[in-house]
């Protein structure tokens, strides 16, 4: 199953429980690959050699 079908199935079961629809996929890609570039930044400051 590829990730338009999966949306559609879930579009579907929200409907049948009377919830609001998911986003559609790729909404939040760039907030996520933002978040993990701060992460990795973060990381690798406090995990830095110390100076010689």
């Amino acid at each position: 199953m590829d990730i338009v079908q999966q949306h559609m199935l879930d579009s579907c079961r929200a409907a049948r429980h009377g919830e609001a629809p998911p986003p559609p996929p790729g909404t939040h890609d760039r907030a996520v690959l933002r978040a993990i570039r701060r992460r990795v930044r973060a990381w690798l400051v406090a995990h830095r050699p110390p100076l010689a």
